[in-house]
């Protein structure tokens, strides 16, 4: 972060909910929507998904000296919605299929994401889902694309096609799942 703020041809795909893109940390920010089943712009900026794809947008691209670590704000990110933005109940957290993330990586790659971030958890694994997410992720791979893998969400450590991908590296948790949700965004 010290050495560069990134440049705006540099595409980032955020694979997640949709985004406040009216956040005040977040005007100016190189923001893409890629079209989907679902907007990439947040129609209920307090549910549970726009928290999340908010936060994570911040981490990525809010100004600098924003509550969130702003690592490159000054690449492009490209938003591609895949949680529904509902109302969910006792903190349970977006999630998505394999099928739906699988769909939405190759959507990004090919609107020219050279880094995907893959902040999610998934729902409804299936062997048939499991493999076109590992297609994607191979797809990925073969396009020089590197996709960044979170783990923690939910408060558990586990195992998905997406962790034990070949390509994926093995990640240590940085934050407790608590802290995951600012309550600033």
């Amino acid at each position: 972060m010290s050495r560069t703020s990134g440049r705006s041809e540099i595409m980032i795909g955020l694979l997640d909910s949709p985004v406040a893109v009216l956040h005040p940390d977040l005007a100016g920010a190189n923001l893409r929507k890629i079209p989907g089943r679902r907007g990439g712009t947040s129609v209920q900026a307090s549910s549970a998904a726009c928290l999340h794809g908010t936060f994570i947008a911040g981490i990525l691209c809010a100004k600098r000296g924003s509550p969130a670590p702003a690592i490159c704000p000054d690449c492009t990110l490209l938003v591609r919605p895949i949680f529904i933005e509902t109302t969910l109940t006792s903190g349970q957290a977006p999630s998505a299929t394999p099928d739906t993330l699988a769909a939405a990586i190759v959507e990004t790659i090919e609107a020219g994401a050279r880094v995907l971030n893959l902040s999610v958890a998934l729902a409804q694994p299936s062997m048939r889902g499991e493999r076109a997410l590992e297609e994607a992720l191979d797809y990925a791979v073969s396009r020089g694309v590197i996709p960044v893998a979170a783990v923690g969400n939910q408060g558990t450590l586990g195992s998905t096609a997406i962790t034990r991908h070949r390509v994926v590296p093995a990640p240590e948790p940085l934050l407790d799942a608590p802290t995951l949700l600012c309550p600033h965004y």
